[in-house]
């Protein structure tokens, strides 16, 4: 990445990082329900694997954690707070939620709250496009704990017996929602568990979106070019609790302290500056920037956006077998 490209990067994480924290207020704020799961800590791992890919062109896939790869793909911010907010005009019409943030326009293809669930979907892409012939990869993010599930190891063997252009991302932030890494893991190194399945792998500093980014363009080259699937493992530290219904007491405060001395969005910013390549004040500049088009458009639409329906409760439900619904209406 030039300069330029790094410049842009610090702006797209810092919108990230404002984005969640702003979701973050709203949900205390009660304008958003159900669960919510938030990314501040990770930013470096979907910007990073992402300037190496085709954002738009790849087909991407991951867990409930899903608003900001949603955005990197190409997704309207308005439209995934909005979808937040449970509004007609959100990504999945409201219906969705946090965990469900979709956008086929720009082939993003879902956060999944079923844990483990997006492995095997993520094969089936990479199965579609090579039996299209196609030059897209399908990339599948996901944390460290949803490797203990059998759709793991079942995916895996079967995208490197087929050769399939599939990128698997683990974002290891060391938790399973309260339960630490080594305390249900037994191979600690996630990208080892893959040398059974005969898969290449790679393991690096998650919080360096360079060191992201050289390590993704190896993983993304490999895949695009016919060689079959590959694991990259990214070491990563999310700020919060699982989610907002975690009261994040189980970690321990000198980790934490230690994890935020590597911020992603400060160590690219301070590297920035003292390459001389962007000043303190122009990044706060930039910081207001972001804030006052979060709030001015991101929130505006969203509050001001309709409600779905009533009439419309079942328009995207199979429902027509059902006896509580069938030739009944909605009011």
């Amino acid at each position: 990445m030039n300069a330029a490209d790094k410049k842009r990067v610090l702006r797209e994480m810092l919108y990230a990082r404002r984005f969640e924290e702003r979701c973050y207020e709203a949900y205390v704020e009660r304008k958003i329900g159900g669960f919510l799961h938030l990314y501040p800590g990770q930013e470096a791992c979907v910007h990073g694997v992402m300037e190496a890919a085709r954002p738009g062109h790849d087909y991407v896939i991951t867990g409930y954690r899903d608003h900001v790869h949603a955005i990197k793909c190409g997704a309207d911010p308005k439209e995934v707070m909005a979808e937040l907010y449970g509004k007609e005009t959100g990504s999945s019409k409201g219906r969705g939620g946090s965990m469900h943030i979709f956008d086929v326009k720009h082939h993003f293809m879902g956060g999944y709250a079923l844990v483990g669930g997006p492995f095997p979907l993520a094969a089936g892409m990479a199965k579609a496009i090579k039996m299209k012939g196609g030059d897209e990869i399908a990339i599948c993010f996901l944390g460290d704990a949803a490797n203990n599930q059998g759709t793991f190891h079942e995916s895996l063997n079967m995208a490197a017996l087929w050769k399939l252009p599939v990128l698997y991302v683990c974002e290891n932030n060391l938790y399973g929602i309260g339960t630490r890494i080594d305390r249900s893991t037994a191979v600690i190194e996630q990208h080892k568990r893959v040398s059974g399945y005969n898969i290449a792998a790679a393991h690096e500093d998650g919080q360096d979106v360079e060191k992201v980014y050289a390590a993704a363009k190896i993983a993304v080259d490999h895949v695009r070019s016919g060689k079959g699937p590959y694991f990259l493992e990214l070491m990563t530290y999310r700020y919060r609790g699982h989610s907002m219904s975690d009261s994040n007491a189980y970690r321990a405060k000198d980790e934490e302290r230690m994890w935020s001395k590597r911020d992603p969005i400060i160590m690219l910013r301070d590297r920035l500056i003292s390459a001389g390549a962007i000043s303190m004040e122009e990044y706060e500049r930039m910081d207001k920037e972001v804030l006052d088009d979060i709030e001015l458009n991101v929130i505006k639409f969203s509050e001001e956006s309709p409600e779905p329906s009533l009439s419309e409760l079942t328009k995207y439900v199979l429902a027509e077998n059902d006896p509580w619904v069938r030739g009944k209406k909605v009011s």
